[in-house]
C-alpha cells in the first residue's frame, strides 16, 4: 500500500482489533485451572524415614515454579462433545497441559486465525507486522494447522525485524521496508568496531526503505514497529 498516512489509523485499527478478538471468545478462558501442587498435600504429615536429613518440605530441589507442567497425550486429546478433526488434533499435541480443557487451546488457535484474516483485510504489511513484534504470538503452528491460507505472512515474517537491536545471527542482509513508523521512528546499522554504515529517522511518519549491507554487524530500531524483507529479499 503507498499511503503514508494510513499507517498510523492501522496502528490504532489493529490494536483495536487484536482487544475485540481477545475478548470475542465465549468459553474457555477462564478454565485455567492451575491444580492445587502436590506440596501442598505432602507436607510435614507423614513421618519421613530420614528424620534427621533436614526440612521435609524441601523434598525435590528438581521441582521449581519454572517446570512445565506435563501435558495431555495425545490419544487423550477429546472434546467434551463431538470430535476434533486431524489438523486440530495435530496442532494441539504437546500443547494442552493437563487439567485444561483442549477446546480451549483450540479455541487460543482458532482466534490467532481470525485476527491473521481480518489484519489481512485492514493491511496485509501489518498483519505481517504483528507476528513479527509477537502482537499475534504463536502463528506459525497455528497457520500449518488451522489456517494454512496464511502462511505465506509467516514465511515473510520469519524474515523480518521488530524493534530492538538484532545481531550475530539474528542479522540478515538486504533490503527492508519499515510497517506503521511512529513520528520518532530512528534506526542505525553499525559495522565493525561499531562503526556507523547505514542511519537515519523519519520525523514525519512516512514508510522507508534501508538497505542492510553485508558487512553489518548490528541493526538497531526504535519507534518503526517492524521492517519486513523488499523487492528480491522478500
Amino acid at each position: 500500500m503507498r499511503y503514508p498516512f494510513l499507517a498510523g489509523a492501522v496502528v490504532v485499527m489493529m490494536t483495536a482489533v487484536l482487544a475485540a478478538c481477545g475478548s470475542s471468545s465465549g468459553e474457555g478462558d477462564g478454565e485455567n485451572t492451575a491444580g492445587a501442587g502436590p506440596a501442598a498435600s505432602s507436607g510435614a504429615a507423614s513421618p519421613g524415614p530420614e528424620a534427621g536429613s533436614g526440612s521435609p518440605s524441601a523434598a525435590d530441589p528438581q521441582a521449581t515454579a519454572t517446570s512445565e507442567p506435563p501435558k495431555i497425550p495425545r490419544n487423550e486429546l477429546t472434546p467434551a462433545t463431538g470430535t476434533f478433526t486431524k489438523k486440530q488434533k495435530e496442532y494441539l499435541v504437546d500443547r494442552v497441559p493437563e487439567g485444561m480443557d483442549p477446546a480451549a487451546v483450540l479455541q487460543t488457535g482458532q482466534e490467532t486465525c481470525d485476527r491473521l484474516t481480518y489484519l489481512v483485510k485492514v493491511d496485509r504489511d501489518t498483519a505481517v507486522g504483528a507476528i513479527v513484534t509477537g502482537e499475534i504470538a504463536d502463528a506459525k503452528p497455528a497457520v500449518e494447522h488451522l489456517c494454512v491460507q496464511h502462511k505465506e505472512l509467516v514465511e515473510r515474517a520469519s524474515g523480518g525485524y521488530a524493534d530492538g537491536t538484532h545481531e550475530g545471527k539474528a542479522l540478515r542482509a538486504g533490503r527492508f521496508r519499515d510497517v506503521s513508523p511512529t513520528m520518532t521512528c530512528s534506526w542505525q546499522v553499525t559495522g565493525a568496531n561499531g562503526r556507523n554504515l547505514v542511519s537515519g529517522s523519519s520525523d514525519d511518519g512516512r514508510r522507508t526503505v534501508i538497505t542492510i549491507p553485508e558487512a553489518a554487524r548490528a541493526f538497531t530500531s526504535t519507534g518503526c514497529y517492524a521492517w519486513l524483507p523488499e523487492g528480491d529479499n522478500g
